[in-house]
């Protein structure tokens, strides 16, 4: 690998623990699929994440890889090293260690144009996802290969553990109303599917644009089972964006991530997003206690302050709780649409909704609106059953791994 500075940072964010087996990523198995890239000009949409065992980062394995040439980086949101804010936008650039060209994804354009690809074969695809509809590398996943799809492109997902195993499914199917770039297609959100499971879904629903169906190729990881949590796989965690630290956020993620979409703090500006969430003129023990009457599955509450350093309430002090889970009964996004009815309606004049968004992580307005008027949530979320009954028979199609 070569040597910068900032890579040899993203030692400190290695982590590896309770590992149960030894899992390949698609990166570590380039070399038995060489024929896919042999005399070909590559472009890699990719991040900070793509390491494979050997701390190698994915431009050196393919520099190292015989008859291709690399001709272009291209970067999701937060940047090729994961160090943008959310929601900044990333402007094109060039490597300084690599000298090529890196094409954000998440600037002037969310989607890989024909220019930038006129002079590419091949688009390889390799980033770490955490397995919630609304983080938004699938969505630049789907936009890249309808990109190649659309140019005659072949694209290849070299493909990694979903870090909150492959088997829980949560959450509404995302209405085409709400479909945005933290949520294009009707998938749940929490959805069990690896980046390269899910490459196979867009291209084989016909949800790309025109319905367009790319030359595409997974690179199947060897070893991972839908059971595994991402401690288990013997892979080292990369933290996969700013306020992403370790395996323990993403698992609570896919629900406590609403209150984006809320006037509370969910600890951005803090050591623990996500895992802490308040607002200056909450009550921390009043709160916390209530929360715990809820006896939601598999969490407890504990009264806390913080002071964010970002985001909402800046430098201001919060009070709220942390959450504490038992992951394994944990169900992140019922559980926190229970949270959000206890407050809004513990703090009618205090809580407000940053609606559009809100019912954008949802992908749907009717959590927010079942919220409002008082309707049984039981009822609401028995709903979703159906639908998730219906995807789990179209995503059966394109599970690779077994359980």
């Amino acid at each position: 690998m070569k040597k910068t500075t900032t890579f040899a940072l993203l030692g400190l964010f290695f982590l590896v623990a309770g590992c149960q087996g030894r899992v390949d990523s698609g990166l570590d198995r380039t070399g038995e699929f060489t024929h896919l890239f042999q005399g070909k000009r590559i472009g890699i949409i990719t991040n900070h994440t793509a390491y494979n065992r050997r701390n190698q980062f994915i431009v050196d394995v393919f520099q190292q890889m015989p008859g291709l040439r690399i001709v272009a980086l291209f970067s999701p949101e937060h940047g090729l090293f994961g160090s943008a804010r959310a929601g900044a936008q990333v402007d094109d650039r060039t490597d300084p260690t690599y000298g090529l060209p890196v094409y954000s994804l998440y600037g002037a354009s969310r989607k890989p144009d024909p220019n930038q690809l006129k002079n590419i074969d091949v688009l390889v695809f390799d980033i770490q996802d955490v397995g919630a509809r609304f983080y938004t590398y699938i969505s630049t996943l789907a936009l890249a290969l309808e990109a190649a799809g659309q140019q005659n492109k072949r694209f290849v997902v070299l493909d990694r553990p979903n870090p909150i195993n492959g088997r829980r499914l949560e959450g509404p199917l995302l209405e085409k109303k709400w479909a945005s770039f933290i949520g294009l297609y009707p998938i749940p959100v929490r959805h069990g599917m690896t980046v390269g499971e899910l490459a196979k879904m867009f291209n084989g629903e016909g949800w790309l644009a025109g319905a367009v169906r790319a030359d595409l190729t997974v690179i199947p990881m060897k070893g991972w089972r839908r059971s595994m949590w991402h401690d288990q796989t013997g892979l080292a965690f990369v933290k996969p964006s700013p306020n992403m630290p370790d395996l323990e956020t993403a698992i609570i993620y896919p629900g406590l991530c609403l209150w984006e979409g809320t006037n509370l703090s969910e600890g951005r500006g803090t050591p623990l997003p996500f895992r802490q969430f308040g607002a200056p003129w909450i009550d921390e023990t009043d709160l916390a206690e209530r929360l715990n009457k809820l006896h939601l599955p598999g969490a407890t509450f504990q009264p806390t302050t913080f002071t964010p350093t970002a985001s909402k309430h800046k430098n201001r002090l919060c009070r709220g709780v942390r959450i504490n889970v038992d992951r394994n009964t944990f169900v992140p996004f019922d559980s926190t649409v229970q949270i959000v009815n206890l407050i809004y309606h513990l703090y009618p004049n205090r809580f407000e909704w940053r609606a559009d968004h809100f019912d954008r992580l949802c992908g749907t307005s009717s959590v927010r609106q079942a919220i409002i008027n008082r309707t049984d949530l039981k009822q609401l979320q028995n709903g979703w059953q159906s639908d998730l009954k219906k995807f789990q028979r179209i995503r059966q199609k394109y599970l690779i791994y077994p359980k």
